[in-house]
Protein backbone atom coordinates (compact mmCIF):
# COMPACT_ATOMS: atom_id res chain seq x y z
CA UNK A 1 0.00 0.00 0.00
CA UNK A 2 0.99 3.81 -1.00
CA UNK A 3 -0.74 6.32 0.22
CA UNK A 4 -1.50 8.98 -1.67
CA UNK A 5 -0.74 12.76 -0.77
CA UNK A 6 -1.70 15.85 -2.81
CA UNK A 7 0.28 19.23 -3.01
CA UNK A 8 -1.76 20.41 0.17
CA UNK A 9 -0.75 17.78 2.56
CA UNK A 10 3.09 17.76 1.02
CA UNK A 11 3.17 21.31 2.22
CA UNK A 12 1.83 20.28 5.37
CA UNK A 13 4.55 18.15 5.88
CA UNK A 14 6.90 20.65 4.85
CA UNK A 15 5.78 23.00 6.61
CA UNK A 16 5.73 21.19 9.89
CA UNK A 17 9.48 20.09 9.72
CA UNK A 18 10.86 23.31 9.14
CA UNK A 19 8.52 24.25 11.94
CA UNK A 20 10.00 21.20 13.89
CA UNK A 21 13.48 21.75 12.85
CA UNK A 22 13.43 25.42 13.65
CA UNK A 23 11.45 24.63 17.43
CA UNK A 24 14.83 21.82 17.37
CA UNK A 25 18.01 24.98 16.87
CA UNK A 26 16.18 27.59 19.02
CA UNK A 27 15.99 25.39 21.87
CA UNK A 28 19.78 24.30 21.30
CA UNK A 29 20.90 27.85 21.54
CA UNK A 30 18.66 28.46 24.85
CA UNK A 31 19.58 25.24 26.51
CA UNK A 32 23.19 26.75 26.14
CA UNK A 33 22.76 30.14 27.47
CA UNK A 34 20.72 28.25 30.43
CA UNK A 35 21.66 25.70 32.86
CA UNK A 36 18.75 23.69 32.98
CA UNK A 37 18.27 21.18 35.31
CA UNK A 38 16.21 18.57 33.97
CA UNK A 39 16.01 16.90 37.62
CA UNK A 40 14.09 19.70 39.38
CA UNK A 41 11.35 17.95 39.19
CA UNK A 42 12.30 14.90 41.03
CA UNK A 43 10.37 13.94 43.89
CA UNK A 44 7.98 16.90 43.49
CA UNK A 45 5.64 15.14 40.87
CA UNK A 46 1.83 14.80 42.25
CA UNK A 47 -0.83 12.37 41.15
CA UNK A 48 -2.38 13.87 37.55
CA UNK A 49 1.43 14.46 36.20
CA UNK A 50 2.22 10.69 36.92
CA UNK A 51 -0.84 9.74 35.81
CA UNK A 52 -0.48 11.88 32.49
CA UNK A 53 3.10 10.63 31.80
CA UNK A 54 2.70 7.15 32.60
CA UNK A 55 -0.08 7.39 29.73
CA UNK A 56 1.78 9.47 27.68
CA UNK A 57 4.87 7.03 27.59
CA UNK A 58 2.52 4.26 27.24
CA UNK A 59 0.92 5.80 24.16
CA UNK A 60 2.29 6.37 20.92
CA UNK A 61 2.36 5.88 17.72
CA UNK A 62 3.55 2.16 17.52
CA UNK A 63 0.71 1.33 19.81
CA UNK A 64 -2.11 3.20 17.59
CA UNK A 65 -0.72 0.85 14.21
CA UNK A 66 -0.40 -2.22 16.61
CA UNK A 67 -4.06 -1.44 18.71
CA UNK A 68 -5.87 -0.65 15.29
CA UNK A 69 -3.98 -3.94 13.60
CA UNK A 70 -5.82 -5.92 16.76
CA UNK A 71 -9.33 -4.43 16.28
CA UNK A 72 -9.53 -4.69 12.73
CA UNK A 73 -8.54 -8.82 12.70
CA UNK A 74 -9.96 -10.08 16.05
CA UNK A 75 -12.35 -7.21 17.54
CA UNK A 76 -11.86 -6.34 21.35
CA UNK A 77 -10.24 -8.91 22.73
CA UNK A 78 -6.72 -7.58 22.54
CA UNK A 79 -7.94 -4.49 25.28
CA UNK A 80 -7.22 -7.32 27.97
CA UNK A 81 -3.63 -5.72 27.37
CA UNK A 82 -5.23 -2.61 28.39
CA UNK A 83 -7.89 -3.02 30.67
CA UNK A 84 -6.06 -6.52 32.59
CA UNK A 85 -3.33 -3.83 33.04
CA UNK A 86 -5.22 -2.66 36.13
CA UNK A 87 -4.29 -5.36 38.21
CA UNK A 88 -0.44 -4.95 37.63
CA UNK A 89 -0.60 -0.89 38.04
CA UNK A 90 -2.68 -1.95 41.81
CA UNK A 91 0.83 -3.82 42.02
CA UNK A 92 2.82 -1.18 41.86
CA UNK A 93 0.60 1.21 43.88
CA UNK A 94 0.54 -0.95 46.82
CA UNK A 95 3.42 -3.73 46.82
CA UNK A 96 6.11 -2.01 44.24
CA UNK A 97 5.80 1.87 44.94
CA UNK A 98 6.21 1.60 49.40
CA UNK A 99 9.10 -0.29 48.57
CA UNK A 100 10.90 1.47 45.79
CA UNK A 101 9.97 5.26 47.68
CA UNK A 102 10.83 3.36 51.32
CA UNK A 103 14.31 2.58 49.81
CA UNK A 104 14.59 6.06 48.29
CA UNK A 105 15.78 4.86 45.18
CA UNK A 106 15.80 7.14 42.02
CA UNK A 107 16.51 4.26 39.78
CA UNK A 108 15.51 0.29 39.94
CA UNK A 109 18.83 -0.65 39.46
CA UNK A 110 19.47 1.29 42.50
CA UNK A 111 16.90 -0.46 44.41
CA UNK A 112 18.38 -3.90 43.07
CA UNK A 113 21.91 -2.50 44.25
CA UNK A 114 20.88 -1.74 48.16
CA UNK A 115 19.14 -5.09 47.61
CA UNK A 116 21.11 -7.14 46.40
CA UNK A 117 24.67 -5.64 45.97
CA UNK A 118 26.33 -3.16 43.58
CA UNK A 119 27.23 -6.09 40.84
CA UNK A 120 23.35 -6.52 40.65
CA UNK A 121 22.97 -3.26 39.81
CA UNK A 122 25.33 -3.39 37.10
CA UNK A 123 23.57 -6.36 35.94
CA UNK A 124 20.25 -4.38 35.45
CA UNK A 125 22.27 -2.08 33.96
CA UNK A 126 23.38 -4.19 31.07
CA UNK A 127 19.69 -6.22 30.86
CA UNK A 128 18.25 -2.51 30.84
CA UNK A 129 20.43 -2.09 27.56
CA UNK A 130 18.78 -5.26 26.02
CA UNK A 131 15.20 -4.00 26.81
CA UNK A 132 15.85 -0.50 25.91
CA UNK A 133 17.74 -2.01 22.50
CA UNK A 134 15.23 -4.75 21.63
CA UNK A 135 11.80 -3.50 23.36
CA UNK A 136 11.80 0.11 22.81
CA UNK A 137 14.42 1.31 19.91
CA UNK A 138 13.90 -1.69 17.89
CA UNK A 139 10.04 -2.22 17.87
CA UNK A 140 9.90 1.89 17.15
CA UNK A 141 11.91 1.31 14.24
CA UNK A 142 10.32 -1.66 13.07
CA UNK A 143 6.92 -0.01 13.66
CA UNK A 144 8.35 3.07 11.60
CA UNK A 145 9.77 1.16 9.08
CA UNK A 146 5.94 0.10 8.53
CA UNK A 147 4.49 3.35 8.49
CA UNK A 148 7.62 4.85 5.93
CA UNK A 149 7.10 2.04 4.05
CA UNK A 150 3.11 2.14 3.89
CA UNK A 151 3.69 6.33 2.72
CA UNK A 152 6.07 6.01 0.17
CA UNK A 153 5.95 2.28 -0.96
CA UNK A 154 9.72 1.03 -0.42
CA UNK A 155 11.29 -1.69 1.12
CA UNK A 156 11.12 -2.35 4.77
CA UNK A 157 14.84 -2.46 4.90
CA UNK A 158 15.09 1.24 3.08
CA UNK A 159 12.48 2.41 5.92
CA UNK A 160 14.25 1.44 8.58
CA UNK A 161 17.65 3.12 7.62
CA UNK A 162 15.66 6.32 6.22
CA UNK A 163 14.24 6.37 10.11
CA UNK A 164 17.51 6.26 11.78
CA UNK A 165 19.34 8.88 9.30
CA UNK A 166 16.69 11.49 10.17
CA UNK A 167 16.34 10.30 14.18
CA UNK A 168 20.54 11.28 14.43
CA UNK A 169 19.90 14.10 11.95
CA UNK A 170 17.14 15.39 14.41
CA UNK A 171 19.35 14.72 17.44
CA UNK A 172 22.32 16.86 16.03
CA UNK A 173 19.92 19.57 15.46
CA UNK A 174 18.88 19.71 19.32
CA UNK A 175 15.58 17.68 17.95
CA UNK A 176 15.32 15.59 20.65
CA UNK A 177 14.87 19.29 23.10
CA UNK A 178 12.25 20.45 20.55
CA UNK A 179 10.37 16.99 20.61
CA UNK A 180 10.38 17.07 24.64
CA UNK A 181 8.91 20.68 24.44
CA UNK A 182 5.91 19.38 22.19
CA UNK A 183 5.78 15.85 23.18
CA UNK A 184 2.53 16.27 25.43
CA UNK A 185 0.73 18.74 22.32
CA UNK A 186 1.60 15.98 20.05
CA UNK A 187 0.11 13.16 22.28
CA UNK A 188 -2.69 15.33 23.26
CA UNK A 189 -3.36 15.55 18.72
CA UNK A 190 -2.69 12.13 18.71
CA UNK A 191 -5.54 11.28 21.11
CA UNK A 192 -7.76 14.00 19.29
CA UNK A 193 -6.67 12.10 15.96
CA UNK A 194 -8.17 8.77 17.19
CA UNK A 195 -11.59 10.02 18.86
CA UNK A 196 -11.84 12.22 15.39
CA UNK A 197 -11.48 9.09 13.57
CA UNK A 198 -13.78 7.01 15.79
CA UNK A 199 -16.52 9.55 15.56
CA UNK A 200 -16.26 10.02 11.61
CA UNK A 201 -16.41 6.18 11.78
CA UNK A 202 -18.95 5.63 14.21
CA UNK A 203 -20.87 8.21 12.14
CA UNK A 204 -20.14 6.31 8.44
CA UNK A 205 -21.41 2.76 9.99
CA UNK A 206 -24.44 4.13 11.37
CA UNK A 207 -23.71 4.64 15.12
CA UNK A 208 -22.55 2.51 17.77
CA UNK A 209 -25.74 0.07 17.02
CA UNK A 210 -24.84 -0.51 12.99
CA UNK A 211 -21.22 -1.27 13.79
CA UNK A 212 -22.08 -4.16 16.49
CA UNK A 213 -24.49 -5.89 13.81
CA UNK A 214 -22.15 -5.26 11.05
CA UNK A 215 -19.38 -7.45 13.30
CA UNK A 216 -19.25 -10.97 14.34
CA UNK A 217 -20.18 -11.25 17.65
CA UNK A 218 -16.56 -12.20 19.03
CA UNK A 219 -15.71 -9.05 17.95
CA UNK A 220 -17.29 -7.57 21.16
CA UNK A 221 -16.09 -10.67 23.96
CA UNK A 222 -12.80 -9.96 25.80
CA UNK A 223 -11.86 -13.72 26.25
CA UNK A 224 -12.01 -16.23 23.68
CA UNK A 225 -12.20 -19.72 23.37
CA UNK A 226 -8.48 -21.50 23.53
CA UNK A 227 -9.37 -22.62 20.17
CA UNK A 228 -8.34 -18.78 19.18
CA UNK A 229 -5.18 -18.39 17.29
CA UNK A 230 -3.89 -15.33 18.46
CA UNK A 231 -5.95 -14.36 21.72
CA UNK A 232 -7.22 -17.51 23.76
CA UNK A 233 -8.55 -16.96 27.58
CA UNK A 234 -5.91 -19.33 29.14
CA UNK A 235 -2.93 -17.88 27.94
CA UNK A 236 -4.28 -14.50 28.83
CA UNK A 237 -4.78 -15.36 32.46
CA UNK A 238 -1.69 -17.14 33.00
CA UNK A 239 0.61 -15.11 30.17
CA UNK A 240 0.00 -11.46 30.26
CA UNK A 241 0.69 -10.94 34.15
CA UNK A 242 4.32 -11.67 33.47
CA UNK A 243 4.52 -9.08 30.88
CA UNK A 244 2.48 -6.78 33.13
CA UNK A 245 4.38 -6.95 36.35
CA UNK A 246 7.58 -6.48 34.02
CA UNK A 247 6.20 -3.31 32.41
CA UNK A 248 3.97 -1.51 34.92
CA UNK A 249 6.09 -2.58 38.23
CA UNK A 250 9.92 -3.35 37.21
CA UNK A 251 10.15 -1.05 33.65
CA UNK A 252 12.26 2.05 34.41
CA UNK A 253 10.33 4.31 31.96
CA UNK A 254 6.97 3.13 33.50
CA UNK A 255 7.99 3.62 37.32
CA UNK A 256 9.98 6.16 36.85
CA UNK A 257 7.40 8.72 37.25
CA UNK A 258 5.97 7.08 40.54
CA UNK A 259 9.69 7.58 41.82
CA UNK A 260 9.56 10.68 41.61
CA UNK A 261 6.70 11.58 43.36
CA UNK A 262 5.98 14.03 46.30
CA UNK A 263 5.10 11.22 48.44
CA UNK A 264 3.47 7.19 48.56
CA UNK A 265 -0.48 9.10 48.67
CA UNK A 266 0.68 11.21 45.46
CA UNK A 267 1.77 7.69 44.11
CA UNK A 268 -0.67 5.48 45.01
CA UNK A 269 -2.87 7.98 43.03
CA UNK A 270 -1.12 8.29 40.52
CA UNK A 271 -1.26 5.17 39.57
CA UNK A 272 -4.48 5.05 40.23
CA UNK A 273 -5.05 7.80 37.64
CA UNK A 274 -3.25 5.76 34.55
CA UNK A 275 -6.09 2.96 35.48
CA UNK A 276 -8.93 5.10 34.67
CA UNK A 277 -6.53 6.14 31.58
CA UNK A 278 -6.03 3.01 30.33
CA UNK A 279 -9.95 2.38 30.03
CA UNK A 280 -9.80 4.84 26.85
CA UNK A 281 -7.48 2.77 25.29
CA UNK A 282 -10.52 0.44 23.92
CA UNK A 283 -12.28 3.50 22.48
CA UNK A 284 -9.69 5.78 21.08
CA UNK A 285 -6.87 2.92 19.53
CA UNK A 286 -8.87 -0.08 19.31
CA UNK A 287 -12.24 0.93 17.99
CA UNK A 288 -10.98 2.69 15.10
CA UNK A 289 -9.50 -0.84 14.20
CA UNK A 290 -12.90 -2.81 14.40
CA UNK A 291 -14.39 -0.10 12.05
CA UNK A 292 -11.97 -0.59 9.15
CA UNK A 293 -12.95 -3.72 9.58
CA UNK A 294 -16.96 -2.90 8.36
CA UNK A 295 -15.69 0.31 6.16
CA UNK A 296 -12.85 -1.43 4.44
CA UNK A 297 -13.10 -5.63 4.98
CA UNK A 298 -10.73 -6.65 2.36
CA UNK A 299 -7.09 -5.29 3.50
CA UNK A 300 -4.40 -7.93 3.09
CA UNK A 301 -2.32 -6.42 5.95
CA UNK A 302 -4.17 -5.42 8.93
CA UNK A 303 -1.32 -3.68 10.20
CA UNK A 304 -2.64 -0.81 7.46
CA UNK A 305 -5.48 -0.23 9.45
CA UNK A 306 -5.24 2.99 10.92
CA UNK A 307 -3.39 4.61 8.02
CA UNK A 308 -6.27 3.42 5.64
CA UNK A 309 -8.69 5.27 7.83
CA UNK A 310 -6.74 8.43 7.69
CA UNK A 311 -6.30 8.34 4.02
CA UNK A 312 -10.14 7.75 3.03
CA UNK A 313 -12.07 9.71 6.26
CA UNK A 314 -9.52 12.84 6.64
CA UNK A 315 -9.55 15.74 4.60
CA UNK A 316 -6.70 17.18 2.33
CA UNK A 317 -4.15 18.28 4.49
CA UNK A 318 -4.84 16.66 7.59
CA UNK A 319 -4.14 13.64 6.45
CA UNK A 320 -0.29 15.05 5.85
CA UNK A 321 -0.32 16.79 9.23
CA UNK A 322 -1.42 13.60 10.74
CA UNK A 323 1.07 11.75 8.95
CA UNK A 324 3.77 13.70 9.91
CA UNK A 325 2.94 14.09 13.52
CA UNK A 326 2.89 10.33 13.75
CA UNK A 327 6.52 9.97 12.08
CA UNK A 328 7.95 13.37 13.96
CA UNK A 329 6.50 11.01 17.35
CA UNK A 330 8.40 8.07 16.17
CA UNK A 331 11.67 9.79 14.87
CA UNK A 332 11.74 11.01 18.64
CA UNK A 333 11.23 7.81 20.48
CA UNK A 334 13.80 6.52 17.93
CA UNK A 335 15.72 9.22 19.06
CA UNK A 336 15.36 8.91 22.84
CA UNK A 337 16.24 5.59 22.56
CA UNK A 338 19.51 5.77 21.06
CA UNK A 339 20.45 8.74 23.86
CA UNK A 340 19.22 6.13 26.32
CA UNK A 341 21.49 3.35 25.09
CA UNK A 342 24.29 5.60 25.33
CA UNK A 343 23.69 6.82 28.34
CA UNK A 344 22.73 3.83 30.20
CA UNK A 345 26.40 2.06 29.12
CA UNK A 346 28.58 5.62 29.20
CA UNK A 347 27.45 6.46 32.64
CA UNK A 348 26.59 3.10 34.49
CA UNK A 349 28.78 0.74 32.44
CA UNK A 350 31.73 2.22 31.05
CA UNK A 351 32.82 5.19 33.59
CA UNK A 352 31.97 2.93 36.80
CA UNK A 353 33.62 -0.48 35.61
CA UNK A 354 36.02 0.05 32.68
CA UNK A 355 37.69 4.16 33.13
CA UNK A 356 36.41 5.83 35.71
CA UNK A 357 38.68 8.84 35.14
CA UNK A 358 37.72 9.37 31.43
CA UNK A 359 38.08 12.59 30.28
CA UNK A 360 34.87 14.49 28.69
CA UNK A 361 36.61 14.45 25.23
CA UNK A 362 36.96 10.62 25.45
CA UNK A 363 33.30 10.10 27.00
CA UNK A 364 31.69 12.09 23.96
CA UNK A 365 33.47 9.50 22.06
CA UNK A 366 32.42 6.45 23.45
CA UNK A 367 28.79 7.56 23.68
CA UNK A 368 29.17 8.40 19.29
CA UNK A 369 30.53 5.12 19.09
CA UNK A 370 27.91 3.67 21.48
CA UNK A 371 25.04 5.37 19.08
CA UNK A 372 26.37 4.17 16.03
CA UNK A 373 26.90 0.73 17.01
CA UNK A 374 23.20 0.93 18.64
CA UNK A 375 21.71 2.04 15.41
CA UNK A 376 23.28 -0.69 13.26
CA UNK A 377 22.00 -3.51 16.07
CA UNK A 378 18.08 -1.79 16.49
CA UNK A 379 18.33 -1.72 11.83
CA UNK A 380 19.49 -5.40 12.10
CA UNK A 381 16.88 -6.59 14.92
CA UNK A 382 13.83 -4.37 13.42
CA UNK A 383 14.95 -6.34 9.83
CA UNK A 384 14.60 -9.88 11.78
CA UNK A 385 11.67 -8.61 13.50
CA UNK A 386 10.07 -8.16 10.12
CA UNK A 387 10.50 -11.75 9.21
CA UNK A 388 8.76 -12.78 11.80
CA UNK A 389 5.51 -14.79 10.29
CA UNK A 390 2.08 -16.10 11.68
CA UNK A 391 1.52 -13.23 14.08
CA UNK A 392 -0.40 -9.89 13.31
CA UNK A 393 1.22 -6.73 14.38
CA UNK A 394 0.03 -6.58 18.07
CA UNK A 395 1.05 -9.83 18.08
CA UNK A 396 4.48 -9.23 17.51
CA UNK A 397 5.43 -6.80 19.92
CA UNK A 398 3.66 -8.35 22.52
CA UNK A 399 5.77 -11.54 21.64
CA UNK A 400 8.75 -9.33 21.90
CA UNK A 401 8.00 -8.23 25.26
CA UNK A 402 6.64 -12.11 26.24
CA UNK A 403 9.88 -13.63 26.38
CA UNK A 404 12.30 -10.31 27.39
CA UNK A 405 9.78 -10.25 31.09
CA UNK A 406 9.90 -13.60 33.26
CA UNK A 407 13.64 -13.04 34.09
CA UNK A 408 12.76 -9.47 35.25
CA UNK A 409 9.48 -10.89 37.08
CA UNK A 410 10.73 -13.72 38.12
CA UNK A 411 13.64 -11.14 40.70
CA UNK A 412 11.91 -8.39 41.27
CA UNK A 413 9.15 -10.59 42.73
CA UNK A 414 10.84 -12.59 45.00
CA UNK A 415 12.98 -9.54 45.71
CA UNK A 416 9.67 -8.49 47.31
CA UNK A 417 7.91 -11.41 48.48
CA UNK A 418 10.70 -13.81 49.82
CA UNK A 419 13.25 -12.51 52.17
CA UNK A 420 15.39 -15.38 51.76
CA UNK A 421 16.08 -14.59 47.83
CA UNK A 422 19.86 -14.83 47.10
CA UNK A 423 22.41 -12.64 45.26
CA UNK A 424 23.38 -15.05 43.96
CA UNK A 425 20.22 -16.45 42.39
CA UNK A 426 18.74 -13.09 41.30
CA UNK A 427 22.25 -12.86 39.44
CA UNK A 428 22.19 -16.04 37.60
CA UNK A 429 18.35 -15.48 36.92
CA UNK A 430 19.01 -11.75 35.08
CA UNK A 431 22.08 -13.46 33.07
CA UNK A 432 21.68 -17.40 32.18
CA UNK A 433 18.12 -16.88 32.89
CA UNK A 434 17.95 -14.12 30.42
CA UNK A 435 19.81 -15.74 28.03
CA UNK A 436 17.67 -18.81 28.18
CA UNK A 437 14.58 -16.67 27.67
CA UNK A 438 16.08 -15.00 24.20
CA UNK A 439 17.28 -18.54 23.15
CA UNK A 440 13.77 -20.08 23.26
CA UNK A 441 12.86 -16.54 21.35
CA UNK A 442 15.31 -17.47 18.77
CA UNK A 443 14.08 -21.19 18.19
CA UNK A 444 10.16 -19.88 18.44
CA UNK A 445 10.26 -17.26 15.58
CA UNK A 446 13.45 -17.89 13.53
CA UNK A 447 15.11 -21.53 13.63
CA UNK A 448 11.46 -23.60 14.18
CA UNK A 449 9.64 -20.93 13.29
CA UNK A 450 5.55 -21.05 14.73
CA UNK A 451 3.89 -20.43 11.25
CA UNK A 452 5.68 -23.54 9.77
CA UNK A 453 6.56 -26.16 12.93
CA UNK A 454 2.77 -26.26 15.09
CA UNK A 455 3.98 -27.94 18.36
CA UNK A 456 4.92 -24.69 19.90
CA UNK A 457 1.91 -23.14 22.54
CA UNK A 458 0.73 -19.69 22.47
CA UNK A 459 3.54 -17.37 23.17
CA UNK A 460 1.93 -16.10 26.45
CA UNK A 461 2.06 -19.67 27.65
CA UNK A 462 5.64 -19.88 27.13
CA UNK A 463 6.00 -16.80 28.91
CA UNK A 464 3.63 -18.11 31.63
CA UNK A 465 6.01 -21.59 31.22
CA UNK A 466 9.48 -19.54 31.05
CA UNK A 467 8.61 -17.36 34.91
CA UNK A 468 7.83 -20.85 36.55
CA UNK A 469 11.07 -22.61 35.48
CA UNK A 470 13.00 -19.39 36.75
CA UNK A 471 10.93 -19.25 39.73
CA UNK A 472 11.71 -22.88 40.10
CA UNK A 473 15.32 -22.42 39.88
CA UNK A 474 15.11 -19.06 42.06
CA UNK A 475 14.29 -21.25 45.25
CA UNK A 476 16.40 -24.10 44.11
CA UNK A 477 20.00 -22.06 44.30
CA UNK A 478 18.64 -19.98 46.81
CA UNK A 479 18.17 -23.13 49.37
CA UNK A 480 21.65 -24.32 47.92
CA UNK A 481 23.19 -20.58 49.20
CA UNK A 482 23.96 -18.57 51.88
CA UNK A 483 21.77 -15.88 52.54
CA UNK A 484 23.62 -12.56 53.88
CA UNK A 485 20.76 -10.05 52.77
CA UNK A 486 18.57 -8.47 55.32
CA UNK A 487 15.29 -6.27 53.14
CA UNK A 488 14.93 -4.13 56.71
CA UNK A 489 18.26 -2.35 55.65
CA UNK A 490 16.05 -0.72 52.54
CA UNK A 491 14.07 0.96 55.81
CA UNK A 492 10.96 -0.47 54.92
CA UNK A 493 10.13 -0.35 58.28
CA UNK A 494 8.88 3.81 58.18
CA UNK A 495 6.50 3.55 55.30
CA UNK A 496 3.41 5.55 55.66
CA UNK A 497 -0.15 4.00 55.84
CA UNK A 498 -2.17 3.88 52.79
CA UNK A 499 -5.07 6.73 53.10
CA UNK A 500 -8.52 6.71 52.59
CA UNK A 501 -8.76 8.53 49.56
CA UNK A 502 -6.16 5.98 47.97
CA UNK A 503 -8.38 3.42 49.10
CA UNK A 504 -11.74 4.73 48.08
CA UNK A 505 -10.08 5.57 44.61
CA UNK A 506 -8.52 2.18 43.54
CA UNK A 507 -12.21 0.12 45.00
CA UNK A 508 -14.09 2.01 42.48
CA UNK A 509 -11.54 1.22 39.95
CA UNK A 510 -11.76 -2.30 40.75
CA UNK A 511 -15.76 -2.00 40.66
CA UNK A 512 -15.72 -0.25 37.03
CA UNK A 513 -13.13 -2.76 35.44
CA UNK A 514 -15.01 -6.03 37.07
CA UNK A 515 -18.30 -4.29 35.92
CA UNK A 516 -16.12 -4.02 32.15
CA UNK A 517 -15.42 -7.62 32.02
CA UNK A 518 -19.13 -8.73 32.89
CA UNK A 519 -20.48 -6.83 30.55
CA UNK A 520 -18.45 -7.66 27.59
CA UNK A 521 -18.44 -11.13 28.07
Amino acid sequence: MKIALNSIDIAVIVGYIVILFGIAFWASAASKKKNDNLFLANKSLGWFAIGLTMWGTNVGPSMLLASASAGYSSGIVSGNFAWYAFLFIMMLAFIFAPRYLGAKASTLPEYMGKRFGQFTRYLLAWYTLITILISWLSLGLFAGGILVKQILGIPMWESVIIMVVFASILTAAGGLKAIAYTSVFQMLLLIGVSLTLTLIGLHKVGGLTGLYHATPAHYWKLFQPNTDKDFPWLPIILGYPIMGVWFWCTEQSMVQSVLGSKSLKEGQLGASFIGWLKILDVPLFILPGIICFVLFPHLKDSSEAYLVMITHLFPDGMKGLIIVVLLAALLGNIGSSLNSVSTVFTMDIYLKKNKPNATNAEIIKIGRWVTVFSAIISVMVALAIDNIKGLNLFNIFQSVLGFLAPSMSVVFLFAVFWKKTTSRAVNLILTVGTAFCLSVAVMYWWIFPVEKYHFWPHFMMISFYLFVILSIATVVISKLGKNNLDENTLGLEKLPKTSKVVWISWALLVLVMVSLYLYFN
